[in-house]
């Protein structure tokens, strides 16, 4: 009967550790999560910095960014297609600067909240512009990557 109790005591603790151990993990992917983004939004930054960002995320990965783009459906050109994107805007900054402010923990799910600030010349207007907003993205992981992405801005 002892060895049944402490059996099973081991086992709820080992589940609580893997838990602990598997909420420190998204904490950690959290983090490089933001600062590879963040490094894909700076003067300086290459197509590199964009395929170390894009190395996060599933070959299928949706986007949403609100109101700019309201689907998140996933397609099999998910992850081309956001470097296609990534790459028209790419050194549009002159000035970036991100501040992370929360990183919020689920299942499968992480909220990340940030501000920015940015100053550049935007390739589409064909103007200076500059832009300070509190962004929220909520990220769905699935099998180690970013498998949807819901992009909200103020």
């Amino acid at each position: 009967m002892l060895k049944s109790i402490i059996l099973s005591l081991s086992f709820f603790f080992s589940s609580l550790l893997s838990a602990n151990d598997s909420a420190a993990n998204l904490e950690h992917f959290a983090q490089k999560y933001f600062d590879l983004w963040t490094a894909t939004q700076l003067p300086d930054s290459t197509p590199k910095d964009i395929d170390k960002y894009l190395d996060l995320l599933a070959q299928n990965v949706g986007h949403q960014h609100l109101p700019y783009d309201k689907d998140d459906s996933r397609n099999t050109d998910g992850k081309k297609n956001m470097k296609k994107g990534m790459l028209y805007y790419l050194g549009a900054h002159t000035e970036y600067s991100a501040t992370l402010t929360s990183i919020t923990l689920g299942h499968n799910v992480v909220v990340i909240k940030y501000d920015t600030v940015s100053k550049g010349f935007h390739p589409q207007l064909k103007k200076e512009v500059s832009f300070s907003f509190d962004t929220t993205e909520v990220l769905e992981i699935e099998n180690g990557k970013v498998s949807v992405i819901r992009k909200y801005s103020e």
